[in-house]
Formats: structure tokens, C-alpha cells, sequence
């Protein structure tokens, strides 16, 4: 992953600058997954794409396949599209989840 990725973002506009990868004013789906992936694949440490206890925080839990995780945001994403048009703006960003 890029450093810009990896860097600690303080407000919400640059949050949404971050995620917006084409720069259209809003957070897609895809771009959502993507950029929340990255901390599935940081934690990943063997690359077997599945999370198991040894990689989980704490060194204990139940292992999550990429895909599970994968899934997990999608349903987040919905969530937090408190309007239902597909995409998340610097509001619903901002907003706690739901």
C-alpha cells in the first residue's frame, strides 16, 4: 500500500480525499472495500489470504477469510449510506456508524 494510505488522516474532508480514488466528491462501494482492505492485508502476514489467531489482535479469535472480511465492509458501507444512494459523502463518513 501507498504512505498516503497508511497516513493518519485527521479530518473528515481529507478522509474522504483519501478514499475518493476518482476524485468525484464521493466514496463508492469499491473504493470503500478497497481502501479498508488494507488493514486485512497488513495483518495478513503470510499472505494465505485467511486470518487466523496468531494474526488477530490479541492472538485470539476465530480466523476471517479475506472474503468474509470483504463482505463485513459491504454491509458497513450500507450502513452507513444513511441516504441509500450508493455512495458515501463527507457527511455520512463523518457520521458514527450505524
Amino acid at each position: 500500500m501507498t504512505g498516503a494510505v497508511q497516513a493518519q488522516v485527521t479530518d473528515t474532508g481529507t478522509y474522504l480525499q483519501r478514499i475518493d480514488a476518482d476524485a468525484d466528491g464521493r466514496v463508492s462501494e469499491a473504493e470503500y472495500v478497497q481502501w479498508m482492505m488494507y488493514a486485512f492485508d497488513r495483518m495478513d502476514a503470510d499472505g494465505d489470504g485467511v486470518l487466523d489467531a496468531s494474526e488477530l489482535p490479541g492472538g485470539k479469535g476465530r480466523p476471517i477469510t479475506r472474503e468474509q472480511q470483504r463482505q463485513t465492509l459491504v454491509q458497513r458501507f450500507h450502513k452507513q449510506d444513511a441516504n441509500h444512494d450508493g455512495f458515501l459523502d463527507a457527511r455520512e463518513l463523518a457520521a458514527p456508524p450505524r
